[in-house]
């Protein structure tokens, strides 16, 4: 009998991911969205409290989103070579640098050591170790899932992942009024401290539970090629298995394009649909505060902003863990149908003015982007190769980022102009990216048939 063709072998070969692994990397990616998703509800008070205009707030992210778009990607490659598990370990200490220096210049802003203006500017550069090292773990978990699942079961493993980050999204909002700390001057700097010391809690499991995949090669070098070269000295490494590195490529791969034709458009259907959210994302905070009239009442603010956010994310993990897997939508139709839900639910945030209605628009565009999201990061996963897998995942994180340099901040100049103006303009794009998908993005049995 003829040799099965390797790339099959390798597809009806990888082992699938012990349950333990995968609660660990579902709490890496966890911990860095709660974390953020706590600052997100937590900025617009900070911001009247610091007496900053709100697009600058908006603006505070612009450069560590920039960061992630130019950092991601090189991190993806690096993880090919150099092991998930190292990759997701620099990002953990990226956010964790990135929050505790983020607290510590809140906390000198709100202590009057520091001008507002310096605040933001100082506030901007700490952000930046997260765009420039924590863009290491997405890519890394991503790949992973990856290299360790089927075709057809990857649209749901993915799902998964992307679903760590639907429920940071609820413990996040959540948590953040609880960490607002009445003590020491610490204030509404609180959820910073607290994540930086949780990130450190999960860095530790991470070292201690993951098992290591970093590629062990022999002094000589020869075997340069070869996936399982140097593998004889694994048994050195506690944790360690064949396992583990056989499903790092071998040998330098051809470097991924954004735009090149297997994954155009899916990379332009993310990029556009991430756009619609991160306006969203942007603006939910200010018109919570707005509509509701709490622009001089910084923590009952923040509590309300917090709670709009948590009924956002538990649609959205209505979407990733129920909708998805029970009726096992693939990566097309959860891309068109979600920019659909996620346009009409804008429409009932543009009327809405109370607690309820507020909840109740973004609870429905947070499910159409939750159905959204993993659509196309699947999507872009099919579309190459398994030994493609770490670059793929780092163009979907440098994609994501790329959504977060100016949108937040356009949603927000947009909706300080016009309300109808700034969410007629979300919605617009939101079915522009669903027009333009169901005429050229891959039909979903297409591309979850193994090959």
């Amino acid at each position: 009998m003829a040799d099965m063709n390797p790339s099959i072998q390798a597809e009806k070969t990888a082992s699938a991911i012990p349950t333990v692994r995968m609660a660990l990397l579902f709490t890496v990616m966890l911990v860095t969205a709660a974390g953020n998703t706590a600052m997100h509800s937590v900025m617009p008070s900070i911001g009247t409290a610091l007496e900053i205009d709100d697009v600058w707030i908006s603006l505070a992210y612009s450069w560590s989103a920039l960061l992630w778009v130019v950092c991601a990607p090189y991190w993806a490659r690096r993880s090919d070579k150099r092991g998930r598990k190292s990759m997701m370990a620099l990002g953990l200490v990226g956010f964790i640098a990135s929050m505790g220096l983020c607290g510590l210049v809140l906390w000198m802003g709100f202590a009057g050591w520091i001008a507002g203006l310096t605040t933001l500017l100082l506030f901007a550069i700490a952000r930046s170790a997260y765009g420039a090292f924590g863009s290491a773990a997405p890519p890394a978990v991503q790949a992973y899932v990856a290299a360790r699942t089927s075709r057809a079961e990857r649209t749901k493993a993915l799902s998964l992942v992307a679903s760590s980050f639907g429920l940071g999204t609820v413990v996040g909002p959540v948590l953040a009024p609880l960490m607002i700390i009445p003590f020491f001057g610490i204030g509404l700097t609180g959820p910073a401290w607290c994540f930086a010391l949780i990130g450190v809690a999960t860095l530790i499991l991470l070292r201690l539970r993951l098992p290591n995949d970093t590629p062990q090669f022999e002094a000589r070098g020869k075997a340069f090629g070869d996936p399982n070269a140097g593998l004889s000295n694994s048994d050195d490494l506690e944790g360690s298995d064949e396992e583990e590195s056989s499903v790092l490529p071998g040998g330098d791969q051809p470097r991924l394009k954004w735009f090149e034709p297997r994954l155009r458009h899916w990379v332009i259907a993310s990029l556009f649909g991430g756009h619609a959210q991160a306006m969203i994302m942007g603006v939910i905070g200010f018109l919570v505060l707005d509509r509701l009239g709490m622009r001089d009442n910084f923590t009952e603010g923040a509590a309300l902003v917090s709670l709009v956010m948590v009924f956002g994310a538990i649609a959205t993990l209505l979407a990733q863990w129920g909708i998805i897997p029970r009726f096992k939508i693939g990566p097309r139709a959860a891309t068109l149908s979600g920019m659909i839900v996620a346009a009409f639910g804008t429409a009932i945030l543009g009327v809405a003015d109370t607690v309820v209605g507020l909840s109740l628009g973004y609870a429905i565009a947070s499910l159409g982007f939750g159905l959204f999201r993993p659509g196309t990061t699947a999507g872009t996963s099919l579309a190459v190769s398994r030994a493609e897998q770490g670059q793929a995942s780092g163009i979907v994180a440098s994609v994501a980022g790329a959504s977060f340099i100016y949108a937040p901040a356009l949603g927000v100049w947009l909706y300080n102009i016009s309300d109808w103006l700034g969410f007629g303009f979300i919605i617009a794009v939101c079915l522009a990216v669903a027009l333009v998908g169901w005429r050229n993005l891959e039909a979903d049995e297409v591309l979850t048939t193994d090959r």
